[in-house]
């Protein structure tokens, strides 16, 4: 039965490819603004004592809503390439699947709100400093995904044209 319900998935999944690609992308297109108001308000803050890109009340309202969007990247990006890896067998699939699903560590775990009250000294239970630069550095692992989904996309739009 289980066998039978994933079969419908990925046959269905196999139909829409472009469209999926296309969804996936733009999720981490998303992912790219989180990763800049990373670089440029936590870790400048906690490198250089200030941010570069204060967003203020109203922007931290929507990079969590952005950050968020992060859950259905990851699952879509993990079907995406649990089907690459059907069509086709490359290692490179298999270390995207492992980078992308690392991702739940960082997002169940060492959040960004941990992060930062451990950056910034407010934080009720302190942490050593290593972990927040894991969690940093686990958010940065999608960026090899990100590259090939564009790629992908930008190669199956010009197919189109």
């Amino acid at each position: 039965m289980l066998k039978n319900f994933f079969s419908k998935i990925f046959s269905w999944y196999k139909r829409n490819y472009k469209i999926n690609l296309y969804i996936t992308a733009v999720l981490f297109l998303w992912q790219l603004v989180h990763l800049y108001w990373m670089a440029t308000d936590v870790i400048a803050l906690r490198l250089f004592g200030q941010e570069l890109w204060h967003v203020g009340k109203v922007g931290n309202v929507i990079i969590s809503f952005v950050d968020y969007t992060e859950i259905p990247a990851l699952i879509l990006g993990s079907i995406f390439y649990i089907g690459e890896l059907g069509r086709e067998f490359k290692w490179k699939y298999v270390l995207f699947l492992i980078l992308l699903n690392s991702q739940w560590l960082h997002l169940f775990w060492i959040t960004d709100e941990v992060v930062i009250t451990q950056f910034t000294g407010t934080a009720v239970v302190i942490l050593p400093a290593w972990l927040s630069w894991s969690a940093i550095m686990i958010d940065y692992l999608e960026l090899p995904i990100i590259y090939d989904t564009f790629k992908k996309t930008f190669l199956s739009l010009r197919k189109s044209v």
